[in-house]
């Protein structure tokens, strides 16, 4: 039986302590929780029977399929998942008629999310990017109220450093009807500008008026 050599073995001697101190919690994870969606594993729900091919690590499933990882959340009609040869999934997401593929997912750190529909979504495990394909719209969401939105024929996300990219013309609606590329952009949270514009929007709102009450004497 060969003895294995003292780099080899000290290499396993690491890995198996640090497998050791992942399990017992001590060992830190890259990130707060929402940063490690892209380490959780890749869930996927359908309504109708899938089809698998181990051989080819595919996997297509139809009918309201639901993905999750960690805080992000897919939504297709159709979509169809691969694992790479390095060990990372991709997956496409294919909409309906009428019912754009969806997407949402927690920003690190705050309360926020990135949200965002188009025809088809594309999404890459390995580097944490989702491309928005065809009459894409993307918003960040505060709270019950949309912050930013981007709308664009393809707009790109990049989880990791958290930038959008947007190409291509929108599809013309009657509020856009030049189908330009449009970007909404509100001031970023805990700011001056957007305190100044949350007390102009407040006082842009009528006082509630309240009637006298019935039966007081004058």
């Amino acid at each position: 039986m060969r003895t294995p050599n003292a780099p080899n073995l000290t290499r396993r001697l690491r890995r198996a302590a640090a497998l050791g101190l992942l399990a017992a919690g001590l060992l830190p994870l890259p990130g707060l929780a929402e940063k490690a969606d892209r380490f959780k594993p890749l869930n996927v729900e359908a309504d109708q029977p899938g089809r698998i091919d181990l051989l080819k690590q595919f996997v297509e499933f139809n009918g309201n399929v639901v993905v999750t990882k960690g805080t992000m959340t897919i939504r297709a009609s159709r979509i169809e998942v691969r694992e790479t040869p390095d060990g990372y999934h991709t997956a496409v997401a294919f909409g309906a008629a009428g019912k754009p593929a969806t997407f949402r997912q927690k920003r690190d750190g705050v309360d926020e999310y990135i949200e965002g529909e188009a025809e088809r979504l594309e999404y890459d495990g390995r580097t944490d990017t989702i491309r928005f394909v065809t009459n894409a719209a993307v918003r960040r969401t505060r709270g019950s109220g949309t912050a930013d939105e981007i709308t664009g024929n393809l707009v790109t996300y990049d989880g990791v450093t958290e930038v959008f990219s947007v190409s291509g013309g929108a599809a013309a609606t009657p509020a856009n009807p030049g189908g330009r590329v449009r970007a909404v952009l509100a001031p970023r949270e805990g700011t001056a500008a957007a305190a100044e514009a949350a007390s102009a929007a407040s006082a842009a709102v009528p006082a509630l008026r309240t009637s006298p009450s019935l039966g007081t004497p004058r």
